[in-house]
């Protein structure tokens, strides 16, 4: 069965010469359809970098990261755009709201980008933030929210459509506890319903709801392991 996200043998530098920096090193990884896969390491690790190679968002040095069996490197810029509007979403640490729109148009913006009906974006988009608990919020802006909210935005926004591939970068990181179980729940129905996804993460309770817990160091893959023994530490039950 094909990957929906395959990296082989991907290594990516940052500089030249003295001051390179290996922030990968010859890391493989495989996201199934139905799989959710938790991304674990300290600070440096190379976890940020492993999804922005995944999103298409940077290009690595060495190696292929293939999207559902295309290779990324192969799509040019605007390929990789393309797919992040329709079937890759992405959750970032910032959150990446554009400030003039309201939540419900920045959920629906790369559905609009992509020519879909603005009036059925903007539904899709509505539903998309009822799924995340702010439905009432559709019509306000991101400077009238707070962190936890515009958190959820942005979670809206990478779930909403038909993505194959979601990709979340501490997507709990501005969430109270209740909240964040809240959003690992979505993102766990999302896999079940038959979508990829790729979280990254420094709480083993919310790897607990992964598949397979991935562990890096300093740039390289160290361990493997399956997220019932994550949970059996933590004592998390979904």
């Amino acid at each position: 069965m094909t990957a929906v996200l395959q990296l082989d043998d991907v290594t990516r530098v940052h500089g030249d010469g003295e001051t390179a920096v290996q922030a990968l090193r010859a890391v493989s990884l495989a996201a199934h359809a139905g799989e959710l896969v938790a991304i674990m390491g300290p600070s440096g690790s190379g976890k940020s970098t492993l999804l922005t190679l995944a999103g298409g968002l940077d290009s690595p040095t060495s190696g292929t990261v293939s999207v559902e069996g295309t290779d990324l490197a192969s799509l040019g810029a605007n390929g990789r755009a393309r797919m992040r509007r329709t079937s890759v979403g992405y959750v970032f640490q910032d959150f990446n709201l554009i400030p003039a729109l309201t939540a419900a148009e920045n959920v629906s913006l790369p559905l609009e980008l992509d020519g879909r009906n603005s009036r059925a974006a903007r539904r899709l988009a509505r539903t998309a933030l009822e799924e995340v608990g702010i439905g009432e919020l559709a019509d306000r802006f991101p400077d009238t929210m707070s962190g936890g909210q515009q958190q959820r935005v942005a979670i809206a926004r990478a779930v909403v459509g038909d993505r194959r591939l979601i990709l979340a970068d501490e997507p709990t990181g501005a969430l109270d506890t209740e909240t964040g179980e809240d959003i690992l729940r979505l993102l766990r129905t999302r896999c079940d319903a038959g979508a990829a996804g790729v979280l990254v993460t420094h709480e083993a309770r919310h790897a607990a709801w992964a598949d397979r817990v991935v562990f890096l160091r300093d740039g390289v893959v160290v361990d493997e392991t399956g997220a019932d023994h994550v949970e059996a530490l933590v004592g998390t039950t979904r």
